[in-house]
């Protein structure tokens, strides 16, 4: 084993971190190596401090007056700016609400509302499921509209662009691989054929700079409980470049879109710019914790969080092919930094039973099926020292074959 694998050498990174002291930002369990992030981010104190907050004094002392004195409102405007930072768009192009999938049927809408007579849409058939699913319905519900997926109807979405695509729908990294698009050169071809673009974040939102304004990209949508740490089933976001919100419609028509939303008037008039994607009432408790969440981002240097999350991912997979290998193992995530999100994927026919007992052991990754084992290095609250520790913690689990007990192979509802 090289020096630059070696533990020695692993905490030396760690002691000279400029991330290090985020660390105590988040509750982690006693023992716990997290590399799940990129499901479900851990509690930064400041959440639950929001949240504690929230609910005995906002929600239980306040009552109905914390819409205005506690600024409730507002937070869907206020908090999808201080999300727009962390994915390069300015101020009043992004709303934080409702969920991933009901924000895709909106930019879906207003997309293709501005290519009415381009019908054809794409997505990729690889995509996250619920973006083709909602695309599937989508299409289902205008008439003459079709749906075609890279992978299945062509051999790539640049190749199956022409005259008659309006929008198309993408994932910046992929949920299975890991694998990083080009933003910036694929907006750009898809612009060159006269389309519009919707690109989907969830899993690129807080783990590496994203320029959606200097990429010229149209619409965006992501969700905020993965690495921003918002909390199970936050909301999500949508972003409506400027040049695009004076036209389009979203047609989610719900009161809070509303151009004056407590004149309680019969008929719908949509509210000026980013507001007009909202719907009906938000979450707020659920907006109170992500506000606490982002304090933490606030301090954030993305371009640091980039630099330690290719190392963290070089590093895993380094090790895991050095101290893992000949046990059947086969790496799904590029090996190119450049085209890495912040994951890696390996592939194995019984992915399964070794996540789980990897999550026995205090290793928490995920299973993608069909036989996909995928850890996400989040490095805020990640060291070199822990990927160290949970490739030697899988390459016990592999050597002495624990993976097999019959008790690994029972599925859950959640994978």
């Amino acid at each position: 084993m090289s020096d630059a694998l070696s533990l020695d050498h692993l905490r030396g990174l760690d002691a000279g971190d400029p991330l290090k002291g985020f660390r105590a930002d988040f509750v982690l369990p006693e023992g716990v190596i997290y590399l799940d992030g990129n499901s479900l981010g851990p509690a930064p104190k400041a959440a639950l401090n929001a949240l504690q907050h929230a609910g005995s004094a906002e929600w239980a002392q306040d009552l109905i007056r914390s819409w205005n004195a506690a600024g409730w409102f507002q937070l869907p405007l206020e908090l999808g700016d201080r999300v727009g930072r962390l994915i390069g768009a300015a101020p009043g192009q992004v709303a934080v609400c409702d969920s991933t999938s009901i924000n895709i049927f909106k930019a879906l809408s207003a997309a293709a509302g501005l290519r009415p007579d381009r019908k054809t849409v794409l997505a990729e058939a690889g995509s996250f499921p619920t973006d083709v699913y909602i695309a599937e319905g989508f299409v289902a519900s205008q008439p003459g509209y079709r749906l075609r997926l890279e992978g299945q109807d062509g051999a790539s979405i640049l190749d199956m662009l022409g005259p008659d695509v309006g929008v198309v729908l993408l994932n910046h990294v992929n949920y299975r691989s890991g694998r990083l698009a080009d933003l910036v050169a694929v907006t750009r071809a898809i612009h060159e054929a006269g389309a519009l673009v919707i690109w989907d974040l969830c899993h690129s939102a807080g783990a590496l700079p994203i320029g959606l304004d200097a990429a010229e990209v149209d619409f965006a949508v992501g969700c905020s409980y993965k690495y921003l740490n918002g909390g199970p089933g936050a909301p999500a976001f949508i972003y409506v470049a400027e040049r695009h919100q004076a036209a389009a419609r979203q047609p989610l028509s719900g009161w809070w879109g509303h151009a004056r939303p407590f004149a309680f008037e019969t008929h719908y008039e949509g509210a000026p710019a980013i507001a007009r994607f909202l719907c009906g009432t938000q979450p707020i408790l659920s907006l109170r914790a992500l506000k606490g969440a982002l304090e933490v981002w606030d301090r954030v240097d993305l371009d640091a969080l980039r630099a330690k999350s290719l190392q963290l991912t070089d590093l895993f997979i380094a090790l895991v092919e050095t101290r893992c290998a000949d046990h059947g193992l086969a790496l799904e995530t590029p090996r190119d930094p450049a085209v890495r999100g912040s994951q890696v994927s390996f592939s194995h026919p019984h992915a399964y039973e070794i996540v789980q007992a990897l999550i026995e052991r205090q290793v928490i990754g995920d299973f993608r099926a069909p036989d996909v084992l995928r850890f996400g290095f989040t490095p805020l609250y990640l060291s070199h020292e822990d990927v160290w520790i949970a490739v030697e913690t899988l390459r016990d689990i592999l050597e002495t074959g624990l993976w097999r007990e019959p008790r690994f192979a029972a599925r859950h509802a959640v994978t």
